[in-house]
């Protein structure tokens, strides 16, 4: 299985870089995690926000793969605690397929692209910086596939 974060924004800072990359070579083979960087819709003095979110949309739409389960990460969508991303990821394996994950750009997802995910999952109900919430995912995911196969770093 392989897991895309599609995540809008790039030119991360070497440490984002170096924090995703401690957790991505932790994992296997078969839960590897992969980052493709989305550019940002255009933006500026007097931009219109919606059309640079349907401009983002329109890119991850295009990286898309028509056989992919979509989660597209959210504030409003569904909390999951560490256990139970571990299920989803399990149940991920088990269908055999891949997944997408989705990160919008700094003003989120196009509303279009979040309805039709598969799911959609809040990380946090706090708003975090993108650069963090690359890092986070990263060790969530770690964290997951620990449990699935009883490693004793999740305690």
């Amino acid at each position: 299985m392989k897991i895309r974060l599609l995540a809008v924004g790039s030119k991360m800072p070497g440490w984002v870089e170096e924090g995703v990359e401690t957790y991505r070579k932790r994992l296997p083979r078969d839960f590897n995690l992969e980052i493709e960087e989305i550019t940002l819709g255009q933006r500026g003095k007097n931009a219109d926000i919606a059309k640079a979110r349907a401009q983002e949309a329109q890119r991850i739409r295009d990286k898309l793969r028509g056989d992919e389960y979509v989660v597209a990460l959210e504030v409003k969508g569904k909390p999951w605690t560490t256990e139970q991303l571990a299920q989803e990821a399990d149940a991920w394996r088990m269908a055999g397929r891949d997944i997408a994950l989705l990160v919008g750009g700094p003003d989120g997802l196009e509303p279009s692209l979040s309805a039709a995910a598969d799911k959609t999952w809040s990380i946090s109900p706090l708003t975090l910086p993108h650069p963090l919430v690359r890092i986070m995912l990263a060790e969530q995911l770690y964290r997951a596939w620990t449990l699935l196969v009883g490693h004793p770093y999740h305690r």
